[in-house]
């Protein structure tokens, strides 16, 4: 048997030493203690150098090339939603072709599987659903408008806490701006209205959108001035007026014929 000896003469290189001897006894590398024997020039071997390893860059050198490197500004060619943010719409299949299975999630048979709308909400196969097993609300809560305001109030007694003389002018803007009302919601599109709680000294210009007959004879007896501001008008579509007028027309012309109607016969 050969004996083989291995040699490491570098940490990069690695050499076999391979003697020509073909005896079966072992034989030691030489050293100091062991005699040197004359050898055969041994075969050297060399291995396939190591690869070489990826070289990092710290955080420190990414931040800087980070920093030299322009940034892009937002454009409206370059806008769009996140990665991942929009999942798109999975369409239902109708069999095998479509990859979502035979039956593509309606199952084997039944109302749901079939084709067409489907069942509305709130179907519960023929009892009473449950939207109409509770009860109602009643009053604003159930739709009812009667209750809402249709006025910002404004009593004669708060004339006093803002101050007005003689001469000013008591509108809903200038309430406003004494900090005698504050409207929020959807009372801040509401007109104002003069109550007859309490009473008044000084004659004002006052404009509001509607008055009590309390409020009304009280500020008359002061010698106030009263504007009836108009309401805000409704808009309308033209579609609409244009019907409004061909309707108010043709009720004209039918109260017109009718009286002529009743003219003859009489």
């Amino acid at each position: 048997m050969a004996s083989i000896t291995l040699l490491s003469l570098a940490p990069t290189a690695t050499f076999l030493h391979i003697p020509a001897s073909t005896s079966s006894s072992f034989t030691a590398a030489p050293g100091p203690l062991t005699s040197h024997r004359a050898a055969p020039r041994p075969l050297a071997l060399r291995a396939r150098p190591p690869r070489r390893v990826t070289v990092v860059c710290s955080t420190a050198a990414a931040a800087e090339a980070s920093d030299a490197a322009p940034a892009e500004k937002f454009r409206l060619d370059n806008l769009g939603p996140q990665k991942g943010s929009r999942r798109r719409p999975k369409r239902k299949g109708r069999g095998i072709a479509a990859g979502q299975g035979a039956s593509c999630g309606f199952g084997m048979r039944g109302q749901k599987s079939r084709s067409g709308p489907g069942v509305r909400r709130g179907f519960e196969g023929g009892q009473m659903p449950l939207y109409r097993r509770l009860p109602k609300l009643r009053g604003i809560a159930g739709g009812m408008h009667i209750g809402l305001p249709k006025y910002v109030p404004f009593n004669l007694k708060d004339i006093v806490r803002g101050g007005f003389k003689d001469g000013d002018e008591l509108s809903l803007e200038s309430l406003k701006a004494r900090g005698l009302i504050n409207p929020s919601g959807r009372e801040r599109k509401l007109p104002l209205k003069i109550l007859g709680d309490g009473d008044v000294s000084v004659k004002l210009n006052i404009k509001a959108g509607a008055f009590s007959a309390s409020a009304k004879e009280k500020l008359e007896a002061a010698g106030c001035t009263l504007t009836l501001v108009p309401k805000r008008k409704k808009w309308l579509s033209e579609a609409y007026l244009k019907n409004q007028a061909r309707a108010e027309e043709y009720f004209a012309k039918k109260k017109g014929g009718a009286g002529e109607s009743d003219g003859t016969s009489a």
